[in-house]
């Protein structure tokens, strides 16, 4: 794939552009600021986007700003967001324009070179990729209003997989299950949260996450 980083730590922005590299994908642009990653995506349009929430000038969301306005822009490249912390708000407002192609993963995922990598892949083939934390502050709600509390502990442990945007198959190696069992589950919560049935995995995970961000 061709990607493009935007990261302001210059040894991370590096050490990404040779682990990409080595693996076989081509990093036309690696750049420090939202702009600069906006200019770069114009001039070379990538498969996907690599880009840090929190970028100079401010250090506040100049990277997210810049990867929705790639979105908006560029619909067919994937954004992968890279973030110290678990930013609700950031997380809910690029997943919710449309998680078609979107990753949103702490940046101690990163040092897991293999789920970086498998992050980076799905979401430029077009699917999901949320960090197992970032789902579950997305999906925090105060018990009395929890949505949450109609599932069973299996159904709960399917949804945190399938929005963090593993495919049925997936889940049901990871939670040791047949396949036709995570396809019950699957249909038994979106009856239990009230979801109308979506065709492919990446959408699915959209209507979940607007649900529970709703």
């Amino acid at each position: 794939m061709r990607v493009i980083l935007a990261e302001d730590s210059t040894l991370l922005r590096e050490g990404l552009v040779r682990l990409l590299a080595e693996e076989g994908h081509e990093v036309p642009a690696a750049v420090g600021d939202g702009q600069a990653l906006l200019d770069a995506v114009d001039a070379e349009p990538p498969d996907v986007v690599v880009v840090d929430v929190r970028m100079p000038p401010t250090h506040t969301d100049e990277g997210l700003r810049a990867a929705l306005e790639i979105r908006r822009r560029r619909p067919g490249i994937g954004v992968l967001v890279l973030s110290q912390y678990v930013e609700k708000r950031y997380a809910t407002e690029l997943i919710t324009a449309d998680a078609t192609g979107v990753g949103y993963l702490l940046k101690d995922r990163v040092a897991q070179v293999d789920e970086f990598l498998d992050a980076l892949e799905r979401v430029g083939a077009g699917g999901a990729a949320f960090d197992p934390e970032v789902v579950r502050r997305l999906v925090m709600r105060s018990s009395h209003a929890d949505p949450l509390s109609r599932l069973t502990p299996r159904e709960r442990d399917v949804l945190d997989h399938m929005a963090q945007g593993h495919t049925n198959a997936s889940i049901a190696a990871h939670l040791h299950v047949s396949q036709s069992a995570v396809e019950k589950h699957v249909n038994a919560i979106f009856d239990k949260l009230d979801l109308s049935q979506a065709a492919g995995y990446s959408r699915r995970v959209l209507a979940v996450l607007r649900y529970l961000g709703s």
